[in-house]
């Protein structure tokens, strides 16, 4: 079995003690440990290897047996390499790969798939963030005011894909010290512990809105906001000069967004560093997935504005269920985190874990709307 490595990969070195401990437990396994960081000739026999399995030569640690290979450390990857050592020892054909064959895209790892459906659920309930939903809104009702539907196409796009450039950005400063980060055991505890507390204080936003410690927009940078954007309105501003203008203006509300918008990247980048994923095609796939889905929502009350030229402000009461809603979801992933990470490695396990939390909020919602109705 050949192991392609880096000293430079946390997870390669919390992966090494279990493949160090291989050999002794399935004797006539010969492991091969390929460091790369050191050693072209390794690089030059990992792109040959890969190339025969029919994958890229990009992420490590890559395990390499027989005709298999296998990307990255997960519970689930280990019990799969176990099973095909013994059955390669054995002389039994090895077990088939976790593959699913979709049409138009051909082979695609169930690993991979599940990842990629974690993302896409992540970054939905992101989408809905109170703080985001409230600027973009308040910013086309403004603009819609001019009349301009041109206006309003400029002004919306510009603001969208600078968030997107500036969302996107964050999240792969983020991810690039989580996947460092994971080298230390207990970092999985913190990220669980962080995602806890900030489920907990949006839950407690939705019960007790603007008392205590709260991961909004801060009041007092409100006017400021609100300034900026009736600069939009300026009928004297040539199209270049509206593009700069709201360009700078998204730049400087991501910043104060920031404390509002933070808990889902920091949770998702936890988990694609625990899965042992590195920076390369696999990651920046996810995280235009990510975006994409992100500003899905965005984009369709973007798309309503300019058709309709008619927008409703987002008010404290929706405001509150959305926080509700993520809060839970927090709530959920800090669980499954801490308990049982096994949890969200099949696309199965993360809806079931998402439609629980989604489920508990509504029936939040209800039951609290019902008693406010009996008071």
């Amino acid at each position: 079995m050949h192991v392609f490595w880096s000293l430079t990969c946390p997870v390669c070195i919390r992966q090494k003690p279990w493949i160090d401990g291989l050999e002794a437990r399935f004797p006539g396994l010969q492991v091969e440990l390929m460091e790369l960081s050191r050693s072209d000739r390794h690089h030059a026999l990992f792109d040959q290897m890969a190339a025969e399995r029919g994958i890229r030569a990009e992420f490590v640690p890559t395990l390499m047996l027989g005709n298999r290979a296998w990307v990255g450390d997960t519970p689930a990857q280990r019990t799969g390499i176990e099973a095909a050592i013994s059955a390669a020892l054995m002389g039994a054909a090895l077990p088939p790969d976790d593959a699913l064959r979709l049409p138009f895209l051909g082979e695609v790892n169930t690993e991979s798939a599940s990842l990629a459906g974690l993302t896409a659920l992540i970054a939905f309930v992101d989408g809905f963030n109170p703080c985001s939903l409230w600027v973009l809104t308040l910013l086309l009702g403004m603009v819609i005011a001019s009349g301009s539907r041109k206006r309003v196409a400029v002004v919306g796009v510009s603001f969208l894909l600078t968030t997107a450039l500036l969302y996107g950005a964050f999240i792969a400063g983020l991810f690039s010290v989580m996947a460092w980060a994971f080298a230390l055991p207990w970092v999985r505890w913190v990220v669980a512990v962080f995602a806890l507390g900030f489920g907990l204080v949006s839950i407690k936003d939705y019960f007790w809105h603007g008392r205590g410690i709260s991961f909004s927009i801060p009041e007092g940078q409100k006017p400021g906001i609100y300034t900026r954007l009736r600069q939009l309105r300026q009928e004297d501003l040539s199209t270049p000069a509206l593009i700069a203008a709201t360009v700078a203006m998204a730049a400087g509300i991501a910043l104060v967004e920031l404390p509002c918008t933070v808990g889902f990247p920091v949770v998702w980048s936890g988990i694609l560093a625990d899965r042992g994923l590195t920076t390369g095609a696999a990651f920046w796939g996810l995280l235009a997935l990510y975006v994409l889905i992100y500003l899905g929502v965005e984009l369709a009350i973007f798309a309503v504005a300019v058709t309709g030229m008619s927008l409703g402000r987002m008010g404290e009461r929706h405001g509150r269920a959305l926080k509700l809603i993520g809060g839970m979801v927090m709530v959920a992933l800090a669980g499954a985190l801490a308990l049982r990470p096994t949890l969200m490695e099949d696309l199965t396990g993360s809806l079931l874990l998402f439609g629980g939390a989604l489920g508990a909020a509504l029936a939040v919602l209800l039951l609290h709307g019902r008693a406010r109705l009996g008071t």
